[in-house]
C-alpha cells in the first residue's frame, strides 16, 4: 500500500516535471542558448514540484491550528516575512539545487571510488531478504539512521562556536510559528545538505527515496515549530517530537545554553535525547529567542538582524568577531 502510493505520487510529479519542462523550461533555455543546463534543471524541476506541494499541504494543514489553538498571541507578525521567504527558497529546493549542481559531481566522483576500490557501502535492503527489502521497512530504517545522524549534527551546531552563530539564525525567531523551522544560515545549509547526502549515499538510499524522506522531515519539523496547542500525551510525546518539546530547546536560557549546550536536540525522534540524558520535557509555554537579544541587564541588546539578507550577514560579522576573541559571554541561569 505504502509502495504504491508513493509511486502514485512519483508518477503524478514525474509528469508535471516533464510538462513544465517541455513546454516552459526548454523553449526558454533555447531561446537564450542555455541548453548546456537542461538536464540539470529537469532534475531540479522534481525538487521545485515537490517544495510546492509541501508547502500547500503544510500551510493548508497548520494554518488554520495557529489561528484557532495559537500558543501565544502575536503583537506583530511582519517577523514573520522573513521566515515565509526562507520557506519558499529551501523548500523549493534551490539550496538542494545549487548543492546539486556544484557538490554532486563530487559525490559522483567519490562513488566511483567506492567502487575502484571496493570500499564497501551498508545496502540495507539486503539485511535482512523480504523484510528490509520492503519499502516501508526499509524507509523506516532510513529515516531512523538519518535521524540518529541528525541528532548529532544538531548537538555539534549548538557545541562548537563558530558552527553556533550559524545555526543561531534560526534561533533568532522570537516567535515561533510553521515557517520558522526553515530560518537557517544557507551556509549551514549547505553544510548539512552535503552531510545527509555523504550519509545517505553510505547507506544505499535512493533519489526517489530520499525525496521522500526530505519532504517527511520537513513536514514533521514544520509541526514542531508550529505556534499552536498539540497535546500529544505522554506517551506520543516520547515517541515523536512534540511542538512543546521542541519549544523547550528554542526557549531563551536553556535550548542553548548550560553544561551540554541546550537541549532536545532531536530531529524527529526523542529517543536520543533520552538515551543521552539531553531531554527535557518542562510543559511551560517559555519565550523563545537568544539571551543576547533581549535587553541590558537581562541580555547584550545585540541585533540578529530583521530581514533575511541583515540576518545572513550579521552571522558573518558575529564569526569575526569570535575568532578576534571578542565573544559575548553567555549568561547561563
Amino acid at each position: 500500500m505504502f509502495h504504491e502510493i508513493v509511486s502514485q505520487l512519483d508518477n503524478m510529479v514525474s509528469a508535471l516535471q516533464t510538462l513544465l519542462y517541455v513546454d516552459v523550461v526548454q523553449p526558454f533555455f533555447y531561446r537564450f542558448g542555455l541548453m548546456g543546463y537542461d538536464e540539470d534543471t529537469y532534475d531540479a524541476l522534481y525538487w521545485v514540484i515537490v517544495g510546492v506541494l509541501e508547502i500547500v499541504v503544510t500551510y493548508l494543514a497548520l494554518r488554520p491550528l495557529e489561528a484557532l489553538r495559537p500558543v501565544e498571541q502575536w503583537l506583530d507578525r511582519k517577523a514573520l516575512r522573513a521566515d515565509v521567504i526562507y520557506t519558499w527558497i529551501v523548500k523549493l529546493g534551490i539550496i538542494n539545487i545549487a548543492f546539486f549542481l556544484v557538490l554532486q559531481p563530487l559525490f559522483n566522483h567519490w562513488q566511483s571510488l567506492m567502487s575502484i576500490y571496493r570500499i564497501p557501502n551498508v545496502d540495507i535492503d539486503s539485511i535482512w531478504p523480504g523484510v528490509t527489502d520492503q519499502p516501508v521497512v526499509s524507509f523506516m530504517i532510513y529515516l531512523v539512521v538519518l535521524d540518529f545522524a541528525g541528532y548529532w549534527y544538531h548537538r555539534w551546531q549548538h557545541r562548537f562556536g563558530v558552527w553556533w552563530e550559524l545555526h543561531a539564525v534560526h534561533h533568532s525567531q522570537q516567535q515561533m510559528s510553521l515557517w520558522a523551522d526553515d530560518r537557517n544560515h544557507f551556509l549551514d545549509d549547505l553544510i548539512q545538505a552535503a552531510f545527509f547526502a555523504a550519509i545517505s549515499l553510505f547507506i544505499g538510499v535512493q533519489p526517489n527515496q530520499f525525496v521522500v524522506l526530505v519532504a517527511f522531515s520537513n513536514f514533521m519539523q514544520s509541526i514542531q515549530h508550529v505556534n499552536a496547542r498539540l497535546p500529544y500525551g505522554w506517551l506520543l510525546e516520547r515517541i515523536i517530537v512534540s511542538p512543546i518539546f521542541h519549544r523547550r530547546h528554542h526557549a531563551v536560557g536553556y535550548g542553548h545554553e548550560g553544561t551540554k549546550y541546550g537541549c532536545n536536540f532531536g530531529v524527529l525522534l526523542p529517543w536520543w535525547d533520552m538515551l543521552f540524558r539531553t531531554a527535557s520535557w518542562n510543559p511551560a509555554v517559555e519565550p523563545t529567542g537568544i539571551r543576547d537579544q533581549l535587553p541590558v541587564p537581562h541580555g547584550a541588546g545585540l541585533s540578529y538582524g530583521d530581514g533575511l539578507i541583515a540576518q545572513q550577514w550579521h552571522a558573518f560579522g558575529r564569526i569575526v568577531r569570535r575568532l578576534r576573541g571578542q565573544r559575548i559571554t553567555r549568561v547561563v541561569p
